[in-house]
């Protein structure tokens, strides 16, 4: 009877010492703007995860674009949690590199869609933008044989905003698969744009420039709103092949109505998702990759109403 008292009391202290629901970890997901459908879909991939995996993931982010200091700040907070990791969007390079160097030397960190100036990420989970540039150029390729019998002419490259390393590096696969590939298929056309506003402009002067244009990749949301509104007024949507990257509204609306040929899609999903099963991983001791690849997918008028394109077309959030 004494050995059941004292076990019973043993048990009543430990309960007292444990914090309820301590067994599940906690991981937050610092985003940069909880208000876009693209940051959305990443935290209802973490989300899922969390249900899945038994973990509690706060999700954290400013209600517009990241402010730098507001992400420094909220990741100053994350860590006074005593999370077992944390996953963050750096939303600038060089600022939070060495708030991330400090936060690491308390906690495991896992990088998703950006980088920083760092060399404390655990993991990187990212769209490999040179490889989304290559698949573009293919998907282009493609669309232009199917109309003209051959994977020749003359095609435009047109990304907006200028001077940004992802943009740099889709532009990069682009032309490194043409060149590779598609010898007969001619960049006439290259240049950044500072908004929708002059990636229109762009293809509107290419198009006025250069009779024979048989396609163009526009490598940004921004840039491929202005093309496709672009390429629609002037009714060159047949003689013209159109491929963009990534999806809101209006561009999903150019592909079904055909003035796209193609979309890259990222898949914020899974970078949600992957980067709280990642960073669990981690908090554990387990290896994780250094780098994760989260894949671009091409969607077509043709196969946009299978499961998976519309998976990344029109994501569940909620």
């Amino acid at each position: 009877m004494q050995r059941i008292l004292l076990a019973a009391a043993a048990a009543s202290l430990a309960l007292l010492i444990t914090p309820a629901g301590a067994a599940q970890p906690t991981i937050p997901i610092i985003v940069k703007d909880t208000t876009a459908l693209y940051w959305q879909t990443v935290l209802a991939g973490a989300r899922k995860a969390g249900k899945d995996l038994n973990v509690n993931v706060p999700e954290l982010g400013a209600q517009a674009e990241t402010d730098v200091n507001d992400q420094i700040s909220t990741l100053q907070d994350a860590l006074a949690g005593n999370p077992a990791a944390v996953v963050i969007a750096p939303a600038q390079f060089e600022a939070l590199g060495k708030p991330i160097d400090i936060a690491a030397k308390k906690v495991k960190i896992i990088g998703i869609d950006s980088p920083a100036d760092t060399k404390a990420f655990v993991s990187m989970l990212a769209t490999d933008d040179v490889a989304g540039g290559r698949i573009a150029a293919d998907g282009l390729a493609a669309a232009i044989q199917d109309k003209y019998g051959k994977a020749e002419g003359d095609v435009a490259l047109i990304a907006a905003p200028p001077s940004v390393a992802w943009l740099d590096q889709r532009a990069e696969g682009f032309r490194k698969e043409l060149a590779a590939k598609y010898p007969g298929l001619k960049i006439v056309a290259d240049k950044p744009a500072d908004s929708e506003t002059g990636a229109a402009k762009i293809m509107s002067d290419a198009i006025a420039a250069d009779a024979n244009l048989r396609g163009v990749f526009a490598a940004s949301l921004i840039a491929a709103q202005g093309v496709g509104q672009t390429i629609a007024d002037a009714k060159k949507s047949d003689s013209i092949k159109t491929i963009g990257f990534d999806s809101d509204a209006k561009t999903i609306k150019f592909l079904q109505d055909g003035v796209f040929t193609g979309l890259v899609l990222q898949d914020p999903f899974r970078m949600g998702y992957d980067g709280i099963k990642t960073a669990l991983a981690a908090s554990k001791g387990e290896q994780v990759p250094p780098t994760i690849d989260t894949g671009a997918n091409l969607i077509t008028k043709a196969n946009m109403d299978s499961p998976r394109a519309q998976e990344l077309l029109n994501p569940k959030v909620r």
